[in-house]
């Protein structure tokens, strides 16, 4: 058995499929229940308030802004929004460490490691098991990477980290455009993309809040 090690920021989606088995379905049980979930979701009075005033940051300097100030004015504020913090439980981390070993259709062992953009892991000061990884606060006009493969990368080693237990949530975004992942064994499924600088900026909001109310049932099933 060989070993190879394998940086998030190297990963594209030919490479998993093509080594890990991968494959992309176009239904899958675990996003449709988050995105059922969602829809139930309701928007309360300071969302409805606050939520477009980071939009309007974003219609006007989407095409401009580097992924940090992407970051910075958008995607961090809608995160903290909803609040991604239970002490002692799970927390929201950027660019933290992770690493896994997993094995390959070879049967060969492939240390993955990186920092993904953002996650909610349980844990409070350092993240332990991830539950959800962001990736990619691209510009819209920027070619260089693959989104979708980083995403998934992480949510491989959230897969191992967790031991298998449960699908794996994850999210990638190109400027204006979220779109959510599942993982559940070898098979992965996206959402339909959702522009944020349109009404959909809502639904991404009811999505993430949703979500945190998943990841809250996850934690309270392990031992944190």
């Amino acid at each position: 058995m060989s070993m190879q090690s394998k940086s998030l920021n190297d990963c594209n989606l030919a490479y998993l499929e093509k080594n890990f088995g991968l494959r992309r379905l176009r239904t899958q049980e675990s996003l449709d229940a988050w995105l059922s979930l969602a829809n139930s979701m309701e928007i309360d009075e300071a969302a409805r308030l606050v939520v477009p005033i980071f939009q309007d940051l974003l219609i006007t300097n989407v095409e401009s802004w580097n992924e940090q100030e992407l970051s910075l004015h958008f995607i961090g504020p809608m995160f903290s929004l909803i609040r991604f913090t239970e002490p002692y439980r799970y927390n929201l981390f950027a660019e933290h460490f992770i690493k896994a070993d997993i094995l390959d259709v070879h049967g060969d062992q492939v240390t993955f490691s990186g920092k993904p953009d953002e996650m909610i892991a349980s844990g409070f000061r350092e993240p332990e098991a991830p539950y959800f990884c962001f990736q990619e606060f691209k510009r819209e006009s920027d070619p260089n990477g693959d989104p979708i493969g980083q995403a998934l990368a992480a949510m491989l080693i959230g897969q191992v980290l967790n031991e298998n237990r449960h699908p794996i949530y994850g999210c990638y975004m190109r400027g204006r455009d979220w779109y959510f992942m599942t993982l559940s064994e070898k098979h992965y499924c996206i959402s339909r993309g959702f522009d944020a600088t349109t009404e959909d900026v809502f639904v991404i909001f009811k999505i993430l809040k949703a979500l945190k109310g998943m990841i809250g049932e996850l934690v309270g099933n392990t031992t944190v």
